[in-house]
């Protein structure tokens, strides 16, 4: 499975690209945007923190065919390998999804809502879907979506992968790792919170503490 954060922070990804086997960043427009910074400053920042083998993700803003596939040839310009842009499940994008595929250049479907519309963009093409789980709730089990996305693709023996995005606690992203899910896009809270237990914080308290009673030291040597 791939592990990928859904963020433009750069301190947090340097932190967790040290901490887990990090497959790669996405970012759309409302991420960049929250972060206060030019476009090109937070791309630069993640190619140069990202190495090659790792993914980039950037999403397409433009909403008209032509706009978007000119947008997706800069996009894919900014890297020699493992870049891909990312375009929503509109009719356009549909389209657009179909002639980038046309160019060699990687896509992953953005926005959408349920599994018939991922399909489809797999159909057109796509390289990686990005459910959007947690949005997906409100209409009805976003979990179970996504599932009956991952069994459609492998009973239709469709390449694409599922890149499950919009989280807001483990338990939705638990659910989709046990279930088989080829990838998940998550904030780095939600990273952290899959990490850290203030149980293990206490272990570790208890073996320094025994270790320190018994020979005056908190190393082994």
């Amino acid at each position: 499975m791939e592990l990928i954060l859904d963020s433009s922070n750069i301190e947090q990804i340097k932190d967790l690209n040290e901490l887990l086997h990090v497959s790669g960043v996405t970012t759309n427009p409302t991420i960049i945007t929250k972060s206060g910074r030019s476009f090109e400053d937070v791309v630069n920042d993640l190619i140069a923190v990202l190495d090659e083998e790792q993914m980039l993700f950037i999403q397409a803003v433009s909403t008209d065919v032509a706009g978007i596939v000119e947008e997706a040839k800069y996009i894919a310009s900014l890297r020699k390998k493992n870049m891909y842009v990312k375009i929503p499940v509109t009719h356009e994008g549909l389209k657009a999804i179909k002639e980038c595929k046309k160019l060699g250049i990687g896509v992953l479907a953005t926005a959408i809502y349920t599994a018939d519309q991922a399909f489809l963009a797999a159909m057109n093409g796509a390289d990686y879907l990005a459910p959007y789980v947690n949005r997906m709730d409100n209409y009805g089990d976003g979990v179970e979506n996504v599932k009956d996305l991952i069994t459609m693709l492998k009973v239709n023996n469709m390449n694409a992968k599922v890149v499950a995005a919009s989280f807001k606690n483990t338990r939705q992203v638990h659910e989709l790792i046990k279930a088989g899910i080829q990838a998940v896009t998550i904030p780095c809270d939600v990273a952290y919170n899959m990490i850290d237990h203030p149980g293990t914080a206490i272990a570790v308290d208890e073996f320094s503490e025994n270790w320190k009673k018994a020979y005056g030291k908190t190393t082994l040597r």
